[in-house]
C-alpha cells in the first residue's frame, strides 16, 4: 500500500500500521531490534515514555539490546517514565554499566562519567580508576566525547580524594622548603590518573579526529604551546581553524532545527 505523505490522514494511518508493524515484530517475532524500534516509537511518535521505559527495560534485561540498556538508564537517570518524577543515579547506572558490558560505546561513557563525577551518590560510590576504564573502552570503540574526557583528565591529572586543598598546599609547601628554587609538584602516588601531557594529546588528537569540536581546540593550543607534543604554528592554526568550523556548523544546525520547528504564517 502507498501513503501521500502530504495528506494528514494517510500519514496517521501510516504511524499506526508503523506501529502495529512493531508490536508483531517485538511480540510475536521477539526481534530485539525491532522492540528497541517499537520503544522508538513509543517516545517519538506516541509520547508515551512509561510504555517507552518498560519497553526499553525488557529489551535490555530479557534479550541483551545494548541500545535499550542504554536508553533505559537514560530514562532511570532523568526520572523519565517513572511514577515518580526523580531520577535514580544507581539504577541509571546499573543499565549503563551492563550496555557498556555489551559494547555500547555510549553506555560505557555514561557509566565512567557517573563514576568519576564528584556528586555521584554515596550509593554508588566514586571510582576513578573503574570510571578511567570504562572511559577508555567507550574511546576504543570511538566515541570522541570519551576521548576528549580522557585527555582532560590527562591533562589536569585527577588526585587521591584524601588529597583536598590543605593538604596539597602542605605538601607543595613542604617540597618548597626542602627543594628550594625548584618547581614544586606532588608526588605520582598522589594521583589516581597522573598528569600526564603526550597521552593527553594523544586523547585529544584522537577526539578530534572523532569530530569532537573542544578536542580540536585543545589540540590547537597544545601545539601552539608545545605541550605533550613538539610546537608547530601552522597545526596549531590548522586546529583552531577546524574547531571553528566545527562551531559554525552546529550554529547552523541549531538555526535549521530552530525554524523547522516554527508553525507556518
Amino acid at each position: 500500500m502507498s501513503y501521500d505523505l502530504k495528506s494528514e490522514t494517510d500519514v496517521k494511518d501510516y504511524l499506526e500500521n508503523l506501529g502495529i508493524e512493531y508490536r508483531f515484530g517485538c511480540y510475536s517475532e521477539k526481534k530485539p531490534e525491532v522492540c528497541h524500534l517499537l520503544g522508538d516509537y513509543l517516545e517519538s511518535i506516541k509520547k508515551d515514555f512509561d510504555k517507552a521505559a518498560k519497553v526499553y527495560r525488557s529489551n535490555c534485561d530479557d534479550y541483551g539490546y545494548a541500545r535499550s540498556c542504554l536508553k533505559y538508564g537514560n530514562y532511570s537517570f532523568l526520572g523519565k517514565g517513572r511514577a515518580s518524577d526523580n531520577g535514580d543515579p544507581v539504577k541509571a547506572y546499573s543499565y549503563y554499566e551492563k550496555g557498556c558490558g555489551l559494547n555500547d560505546p555510549d553506555a560505557c561513557l555514561h557509566s565512567g562519567l557517573l563514576l568519576v563525577s564528584k556528586s555521584v551518590p554515596k550509593e554508588l560510590k566514586r571510582d576513578v580508576p573503574k570510571a578511567f576504564e570504562f572511559l577508555k573502552k567507550s574511546c576504543e570503540m570511538n566515541n570522541g566525547n570519551a576521548c576528549f574526557y580522557l585527555s582532560g583528565m590527562h591533562i589536569s591529572g585527577i588526585l587521591k580524594d584524601e588529597y583536598n586543598v590543605p593538604k596539597v598546599k602542605e605538601a607543595l609547601e613542604q617540597k618548597e622548603k626542602s627543594s628550594p628554587g625548584k618547581a614544586a609538584s606532588l608526588p605520582a602516588t598522589a594521583y589516581v590518573v597522573e598528569r600526564d601531557m603526550q597521552k593527553a594529546f594523544e586523547f585529544a588528537y584522537k577526539a578530534c579526529e572523532l569530530r569532537n569540536m573542544y578536542a580540536c581546540a585543545n589540540l590547537s593550543q597544545m601545539y601552539a604551546k608545545g605541550d605533550g607534543i613538539a610546537k608547530d604554528e601552522k597545526k596549531a592554526e590548522k586546529y583552531k581553524k577546524l574547531a571553528m568550523e566545527m562551531q559554525d556548523e552546529i550554529k547552523k544546525q541549531q538555526q535549521l532545527t530552530f525554524q523547522q520547528g516554527l508553525n507556518p504564517t
